[in-house]
C-alpha cells in the first residue's frame, strides 16, 4: 500500500488546521476568519475542499457562515460549539438541573485536589464578585461569578470535566439567566461560593457538595414557572 493512500482526506486535514487555529487563539471567538481566497492559498487546497472543511466545523458550532459577510468563530472546540448550540434550545430550568450534575462533581473533586494557592485564587474572585455586585455592575459580577465556578471546575483536576463545564459558559451566564437579577435576588449568596471555598480549604467533599446544592436550589427558585 502506498504512503499516499494512508494520508487522511484533504478536507480532514483542513478541518484539523482550522481547529488548531481556533484552539491556539489565532482567531478568537466572535472574530471573522480570513477570506476564502487567503485560506485556499495558505492551505494549498481547492475552494471546494476548504468549503467542505468550513461546513464541517459550522455543523459542530465552531464556525458560523454568514452569507455576504464571512465566516466567524463561535466556539473554541466541537464540544463547546455543540453544547452552546444545543443548550440554548433548552429552558433555564433544564440548564440549572444540568448544573446539579456538573457543579456537585467538580466541587467534590476540587475539595480533594485543590491546594492553598487555588483557595487564595477563589477567595480573590469572590472579592471581585462582591465588589461588582455592590457597584451594581452586573456584567462584571457575572464575569467574576463564572470565573469562580470555572476555576472550581479546573481545580477538580479532571480535564474532561473542566472542558465540559467550560463549554456551558455562554449558556450558564448568558442572557438566559437575566431573570436572576430581579429585585430581591442575592448576588452574593454564601452558599455555593464562600461556603464552598471553606469546604474546599478544609478538604471536605461532602460539605462542598451540600453547599453547591443549596446554591442551585436557591437559583432554581428564581426560574420562572414553565
Amino acid at each position: 500500500m502506498s504512503t499516499s493512500s494512508l494520508r487522511p482526506p484533504l478536507a480532514g486535514e483542513v478541518v484539523s488546521r482550522l481547529r488548531d487555529a481556533v484552539a491556539s487563539g489565532r482567531w478568537k471567538v466572535g472574530e471573522r476568519i480570513p477570506p476564502e481566497h487567503e485560506l485556499v492559498t495558505e492551505f494549498g487546497v481547492s475552494r471546494g475542499t476548504l468549503r467542505e472543511a468550513v461546513k464541517a466545523l459550522a455543523h459542530t458550532g465552531v464556525l458560523e457562515v454568514l452569507r455576504g459577510d464571512g465566516t466567524y468563530v463561535r466556539a473554541t472546540s466541537e464540544i463547546s460549539g455543540t453544547a452552546q448550540r444545543v443548550f440554548r434550545e433548552h429552558s433555564d430550568e433544564d440548564v440549572l438541573q444540568a448544573r446539579f450534575a456538573l457543579d456537585t462533581q467538580t466541587a467534590r473533586l476540587a475539595a480533594r485536589a485543590a491546594d492553598a494557592a487555588v483557595v487564595v485564587e477563589l477567595r480573590s474572585l469572590l472579592q471581585q464578585r462582591r465588589a461588582a455586585w455592590a457597584a451594581r455592575d452586573f456584567e462584571a459580577w457575572s464575569a467574576a461569578d463564572w470565573a469562580f465556578h470555572l476555576r472550581v471546575a479546573e481545580a477538580s483536576g479532571n480535564l474532561l470535566l473542566f472542558e465540559l463545564y467550560d463549554s456551558f459558559g455562554d449558556v450558564f451566564h448568558g442572557t438566559k439567566m437575566v431573570q436572576r437579577l430581579e429585585d430581591g435576588f442575592d448576588g452574593c449568596l454564601a452558599a455555593g461560593h464562600d461556603d464552598l471555598v471553606d469546604a474546599i480549604a478544609a478538604g471536605d467533599a461532602d460539605a462542598a457538595v451540600r453547599t453547591v446544592i443549596a446554591n442551585l436550589d436557591y437559583c432554581m427558585g428564581w426560574v420562572p414557572a414553565r
